[in-house]
């Protein structure tokens, strides 16, 4: 069961469904269609208080006041990107914790990629989200006001999630489904689950139990390497799910709901970037049903780890597409404005530190 309380115990409204906000009416003594006013103005309107509900009487705006919480969040900070239009945001949490999101702008539509915790504790080497651990899971509420504050803040739609920025999506499942299923709620701002996709470092029964969910969303696998030995030293998750595990769950994922994956493949020089690893990454999802995003690392100055060449970086993608394999490489959106995961945040708490 979710708690739907915030860190004051105050039911959050935003996090429920709409039929736990007509429950909720009614146990006000409301009628159902205040319910749907609510939702709406939530969800559609995005409104950032109570008080900004002007439709509804003072009287129930003010009983909204009393008994629920509607979380807001506040823009601490707001980088521009120069170089491709990517805007970088930090939010600040009521709790004072700071999470951030990224709005990018591709040509089949706008796509913001979000948190969904304070800080992560999966401890990939090459991400700056897990530097500092986790602080905490982030309610649905956090996940969905990340996207309404960026629409409400550029006054564009966004079409496209990715929920691939701090922390592991599998590590915060209850929220993370509860998000999905609200943020494509017809009702709600109905963005197609086929344009949402979660991003996993390799949770096993995470991958088995969201094949069972019944959603249509895209599932992308944090790879980084085509064998346990080098994926180790990368990712420490694969010292306890086998690579063959992990693809044998999303070979399940792909039954279940048809939906082809992604496997996400961070190049780093010297390390997961030879043609040996293309071969071999070839043969290991070779029968998969899904395609690879090679990435080339974003460095950070917590580790030595360098960005693959531009001609390694070819190369490996054209033996991958020799051997039949459904590769792009991924653009690098934001790079002058600390673009990748828990950069900023980290820059931002190391400042505050000083």
């Amino acid at each position: 069961m979710l708690d739907l309380t915030d860190n004051k115990g105050r039911k959050d409204i935003k996090s429920m469904t709409l039929e736990e906000v007509t429950e909720e009416m009614a146990a006000l003594g409301e009628k159902p269609f205040r319910a749907k006013q609510i939702y709406d103005w939530i969800h559609v309107k995005l409104a950032g208080s109570f008080d900004g509900m002007s439709s509804l009487s003072k009287e129930l705006r003010q009983k909204l006041k009393d008994n629920y919480s509607l979380t807001c969040l506040s823009i601490t900070e707001e980088r521009i990107s120069q170089v491709d239009g990517t805007r970088k945001y930090l939010f600040c949490l009521e709790d004072g914790n700071i999470i951030e999101s990224v709005w990018m702008q591709y040509h089949h539509g706008n796509s913001v990629c979000i948190s969904s915790q304070v800080g992560c504790r999966m401890g990939c080497r090459f991400c700056a989200s897990t530097l500092d651990g986790l602080e905490r899971n982030l309610r649905p509420s956090e996940m969905l006001d990340q996207i309404y504050r960026i629409q409400a803040h550029t006054g564009q739609r966004v079409s496209n999630v990715v929920v691939m920025g701090s922390g592991e999506p599998f590590d915060n499942y209850d929220n993370v489904i509860r998000f999905l299923r609200l943020i494509s709620h017809e009702k709600g701002l109905n963005i197609s689950q086929r344009n949402l996709t979660v991003s996993t470092c390799g949770i096993v029964p995470g991958i088995l139990q969201f094949a069972q969910e019944g959603l249509a969303v895209t599932l992308a696998l944090s790879l980084h390497a085509p064998n346990d030995e080098v994926r180790k030293t990368l990712m420490p998750i694969a010292n306890r799910y086998k690579l063959k595990d992990v693809l044998e769950a999303c070979h399940y994922y792909y039954e279940k709901t048809g939906r082809r994956l992604t496997f996400e493949y961070s190049l780093v020089q010297g390390v997961n970037d030879n043609l040996d690893e293309a071969r071999a990454l070839s043969r290991l999802i070779k029968d998969q049903h899904g395609h690879v995003n090679l990435i080339p690392v974003n460095p950070i100055k917590e580790r030595d780890y360098v960005q693959s060449g531009r001609k390694a970086i070819a190369d490996f993608k054209d033996l991958l597409e020799k051997n039949g394999i459904n590769v792009t490489i991924r653009r690098e959106m934001g790079r002058d404005i600390g673009g990748a995961c828990g950069q900023l945040r980290k820059s931002y708490m190391e400042k505050g530190a000083e």
